[in-house]
């Protein structure tokens, strides 16, 4: 078998006294979508922010591509291939759909390639394309993190990180945020998905993995998490 695309070994990471994160063992493989679930507080978001480099480890290893990225910047990790939509979307409200999304190219310098990913964006996302001159500010909150995501997408990542992307959104629209995320699975990009609405994770995701205090308290394939009912009621919740 390939070595993992990335590995957490052994993480740890701390706020002042609080340990988010306890000896944290995880890997993600290419093509894979793995999604962690658990209440909150149980270290996912700290999870991609410690694989992002936005917060530093207090001990174990980060390993991408089998590269310990100690010491490397959060931008850097953006060339290397990580992409991360954070929490509460985050969008520039004061610029158009489409400086957001350009935005989200800043490291890129293939003009090309650059425009090929823009129609490949209003493709998976057709709204954006209906409103590309539109202020962000003035979108949905469901627009804004479609938006939040193809932005990260135009970074072009072997490894998305995906933070809460159902989070106070209508059915409907987590619905749609969802199958757009499949369909990039079905292409074969890399995701971490942090998603409170376990069942909706679950159903597009290859493996699940449940934190509970900062540490793994269970972890399968999404099929046999999906089915077990007392493991749903214990830790996954009704949604």
């Amino acid at each position: 078998m390939s070595a993992p695309l990335l590995e957490l070994r052994c993480l740890t990471v701390r706020y002042g006294a609080l340990t988010a994160l306890r000896g944290l063992d995880l890997q993600v493989r290419e093509g894979e979508l793995v999604t962690l679930l658990g209440a909150n507080g149980a270290g996912k978001s700290t999870t991609l922010r410690a694989i992002s480099r936005l917060v530093g480890a207090a001990a174990g290893q980060v390993l991408w591509r089998g590269a310990d990225l100690a010491g490397v910047s959060t931008h850097r990790t953006v060339r290397l291939g990580i992409g991360h939509c954070p929490e509460g979307r985050r969008v520039l409200a004061r610029q158009t759909v489409a400086t957001n999304l350009e935005l989200g190219a800043w490291l890129r310098r293939d003009r090309a390639g650059i425009t090929t990913d823009l129609e490949r964006c209003y493709g998976l996302f057709p709204r954006l394309a209906e409103r590309r001159r539109q202020l962000a500010g003035n979108l949905s909150g469901g627009e804004q993190q479609m938006l939040a995501i193809a932005r990260a997408l135009m970074g072009r990542p072997s490894l998305l990180l995906l933070d809460e992307p159902s989070l106070g959104l209508a059915p409907k629209l987590v619905a749609e945020v969802m199958a757009a995320l499949a369909a990039l699975h079905s292409e074969g990009l890399s995701m971490l998905l942090v998603e409170q609405n376990a069942t909706a994770a679950l159903e597009i995701a290859d493996r699940g993995v449940v934190l509970e205090g900062g540490s793994i308290a269970l972890e399968g394939s999404a099929d046999a998490l999906l089915a077990d009912a007392g493991l749903r009621a214990s830790y996954l919740g009704s949604g």
